[in-house]
């Protein structure tokens, strides 16, 4: 298969430039997110991001921090696990007929059709890697590269809690690529260009941009809801009362763990530790300030304006 030769060099870009650049494509990482795939980011949220709404952000900047800090130490482990040689691409590939999806390879390995996404997972995460297993927004993301590059196959390595080394060999497959390529294909035309919002979410990104698009109601204004809206308002009231019972349930499990810890400020066990540490706040009495200060009150209150969510049953 020949090789993709669409790209731009990133050689020269700071990570913000780079941010932007990504900014006006579909890239790797966002194939996962448009497919529902990534537990961080939902399509909403990016759908903000790839139409100017909110600059563009990445999910754990800690954690992509130590990312890109130790991805050439896991690229050269890769190469002394499996005697292959690798080198950086410093490219930004397009698809040769969706310009817009693009790709970021970590490294191409010399001498094969292939390319190599390099990572670093918590320890916590290492059951995703056992046997023959791939986290399913990963094993996306390469594929999605494949279909860029034009690349025969992909290779995986990731480092897991600092002390173990995972690598797995991908191949190509056109019927997995191809439902990306349409589901991209979609995002784009559907959502990004013609300006269409995906469904709504629970993320703070779709009830801040709700919270800013009707910022004021009209005094008294009544619309009659959708038909949909019935089922909506079902969900809610069950939803409720599931959340009324999961608070009662956590809050007894807190105060069993309370009465273990009794004075003491830290609890553990061998895998938890448990704390009820002191705090202390400083608030200002607003009662005793507007009594006794009551010119100064009036110079730094500030009026707060929101909109009040609400469901009642009236039938």
């Amino acid at each position: 298969m020949a090789v993709n030769l669409n790209a731009i060099s990133t050689r020269d870009m700071d990570r913000n430039e780079w941010l932007m650049e990504r900014s006006k494509g579909i890239g790797g990482s966002d194939a996962g997110i448009i497919l529902g795939l990534n537990k961080y980011k939902t399509p909403f949220e990016l759908w903000l991001e790839k139409t100017g709404q909110v600059a563009p952000q990445e999910i754990d900047n800690e954690a992509i921090y130590w990312g890109n800090e130790m991805e050439d130490v896991v690229a050269k482990e890769f190469e002394k696990r499996t005697d292959k040689k690798v080198r950086r691409s410093n490219f930004m590939y397009s698809h040769p007929e969706y310009p817009f999806i693009r790709a970021n390879v970590d490294r191409l390995v010399v001498g094969e059709s292939a390319v190599l996404e390099c990572k670093t997972a918590s320890a916590y995460l290492d059951k995703e890697w056992k046997d023959d297993e791939i986290p399913a927004t990963y094993l996306v993301q390469v594929q999605h590269y494949l279909a860029v590059t034009g690349k025969e196959k992909g290779y995986i390595a990731v480092l897991i809690g600092g002390n173990h080394f995972v690598w797995k060999e991908i191949e190509r497959d056109e019927e997995l690529i191809q439902m990306i390529i349409d589901a991209e294909k979609h995002f784009w035309d559907y959502h990004v260009q013609q300006g269409h919002p995906p469904a709504l979410d629970g993320s703070s990104a779709a009830e801040k941009y709700l919270k800013e698009k009707y910022e004021r109601a009209e005094s008294e204004k009544e619309v009659v809801l959708s038909s949909d809206c019935k089922d909506y308002l079902l969900q809610y009231e069950q939803v409720k009362a599931d959340e009324k019972l999961i608070k009662q349930a956590r809050t007894e499990i807190e105060n069993k763990l309370k009465a273990e810890l009794k004075d003491a400020e830290f609890g553990i066990t061998d895998s938890f530790l448990v704390s009820w540490k002191n705090q202390t706040r400083n608030l200002v009495d607003t009662k005793a300030l507007k009594e006794k200060f009551p010119e100064i009150y009036k110079q730094v209150i500030k009026p707060s304006y929101s909109r009040k969510f609400g469901v009642k049953e009236i039938g």
